[in-house]
């Protein structure tokens, strides 16, 4: 809520430095959007939550970091594929996770479930419990701290 109400007010400073510029073009509503950010941060102590920025950095780094596994994991699965002889283990195993919303639990399930090779199958009762399907388990603890590395600690820097 906070945060929509800081990109409102930088909105409106973006506005009025074109009305007060009498120039309705991009390169001023730029600077008056620059202007804006500047003076949202210079009174950022004053709101409840953060600085915007930081969490819409947050969010573009998830979305990266989320291509850049989709790629990877895209490339392992058609590898495994493309070889003669499959040499795979799959399995099921159960991931703790620190994440308390239902919001960041179901964003964790979705980003599992949309990277190949891995499927999020059930959420346990107690919402701390992820059961996964993965391609390959070599390691289950070592494929559980790279999630927790990824996903887990972007999730977390977007909500938190």
């Amino acid at each position: 809520m906070i945060m929509a109400f800081q990109i409102i007010l930088n909105l409106i400073i973006a506005f009025v430095w074109m009305f007060l510029n009498n120039a309705w073009d991009f390169s001023n509503f730029f600077m008056g959007y620059l202007l804006g950010l500047a003076f949202v941060y210079a009174l950022r102590r004053f709101f409840y939550d953060d600085f915007y920025m930081r969490r819409l950095w947050a969010i573009w780094k998830l979305l990266v970091l989320f291509l850049k596994e989709l790629v990877l994991s895209n490339v392992t699965v058609i590898r495994q594929i493309l070889r003669p002889k499959l040499d795979i283990r799959p399995g099921i195993f159960a991931f703790q996770t620190e994440l308390d919303s239902d919001w960041e639990i179901t964003l964790l399930a979705c980003l599992i479930t949309l990277t190949p090779g891995t499927l999020t199958l059930e959420v346990s009762p107690d919402p701390r419990t992820l059961y996964i399907h993965a391609m390959d388990i070599h390691d289950a603890e070592l494929l559980a701290e790279q999630i927790k590395g990824t996903f887990e600690k972007a999730i977390m820097e977007v909500t938190r």
